[in-house]
């Protein structure tokens, strides 16, 4: 029930293509980070987020469909999710995404439909 977290929200304004690292990443009540790696692929696009110091250096990966707006003048990536709900995310772990499904569904369940964060919402 995941396969729609891994998609940008057509209202979020985010082009194909765009280079998103560097760009800092808001959640709903602050900043989170700067996005350090990303993803535009079909059915499976999300930001890699450095958080630097807020949670010890920690990097969180945050399906697209967590993004609510791209601001490309001010460089900065909204997503729809509190700090806490951020930070209580599944570890992330960069070898692990790109090679386990399991791992890769238990992230996408935990921000989507049926996951804590989901709240029976399409995503």
């Amino acid at each position: 029930m995941t396969e729609h977290v891994w998609s940008y929200k057509s209202t979020a304004g985010h082009l194909a293509g765009t280079d998103l690292r560097g760009y800092k990443v808001e959640a709903v009540d602050g900043s989170i980070g700067k996005v350090d790696k990303h993803s535009d692929e079909v059915a499976d696009a999300y930001l890699v987020v450095d958080t630097g110091p807020w949670i010890f250096g920690k990097e969180v990966l945050l399906p697209a469909s967590t993004v609510s707006r791209v601001d490309v003048d001010e460089r900065k990536i909204y997503v729809d999710r509190t700090r806490d709900q951020i930070k209580d995310a599944p570890e992330f772990y960069r070898d692990k995404h790109l090679g386990d499904a399991d791992y890769h569904e238990q992230l996408g369940s935990y921000y989507g439909l049926g996951g804590p964060l989901g709240g029976g919402r399409i995503l």
